[in-house]
């Protein structure tokens, strides 16, 4: 459960984030996919990690903390997106590297949660960097957004479809959310994911 949920610091490399034994869990997706949105939703703060219609965004590695000053605390971090293609190629290459550092030399994650945007079929950017991290061995969970921008069937042929393709290069599928962050569908069964794990590390 979240009980509370507060900003703790911005970073622009893994090396200056909090040096903290909590553990941790990143958002991360291309860019506008709905991270914050997600990260305000599942907290119930509506401004506690910044959101815009403006992609590209989010360029730095922002941390929050929840449940401070409790046993059970830990972490979420709001992780810069990817593919934003009116960013410099400098730009570009300087965001891989963060993002790349931090799923690589971040001790603290737990999970990596990659955005995806249920209305689109397996983008070639997502399942690259998915790819990079089942090389690397990073954990993480793959996570639909913006679900209730479609119906019902729409939806779960979208999801279907997005699970076969997947499956040409995985022998098996890292677990799967279905979000919404307006109707915060989704956002309990994240949540309960969250612990336990908790309870698995402790």
């Amino acid at each position: 459960m979240i009980r509370t949920a507060q900003f703790t610091i911005s970073s622009t490399d893994v090396l200056r984030s909090p040096q903290t034994t909590m553990p941790e869990y990143a958002f991360i997706g291309r860019s506008n996919v709905g991270k914050s949105s997600l990260i305000n939703a599942l907290t119930r703060q509506p401004k506690l990690a910044k959101t815009s219609q403006k992609p590209g965004k989010t360029l730095l590695i922002n941390h929050f903390t929840v449940n401070a000053d409790a046993p059970d605390a830990w972490a979420l971090v709001d992780l810069p997106g990817y593919g934003f293609a009116q960013a410099g190629k400098t730009q570009r290459e300087t965001l891989r590297k963060m993002i790349e550092r931090y799923c690589l030399l971040r001790e603290q994650l737990c999970s990596l949660f990659v955005l995806v945007d249920a209305r689109l079929p397996l983008q070639a950017i997502d399942r690259d960097f998915m790819n990079w991290l089942g090389e690397n061995n990073v954990p993480f969970a793959i996570v639909f957004t913006k679900a209730d921008k479609l119906g019902k069937e729409r939806l779960a042929a979208n999801i279907d479809a997005y699970r076969q393709q997947l499956l040409e290069f995985w022998e098996e599928i890292p677990p799967v959310f279905v979000t919404s962050a307006e109707k915060r569908t989704g956002c309990d069964e994240l949540i309960a994911y969250i612990e336990q794990i908790n309870d698995q590390v402790k």
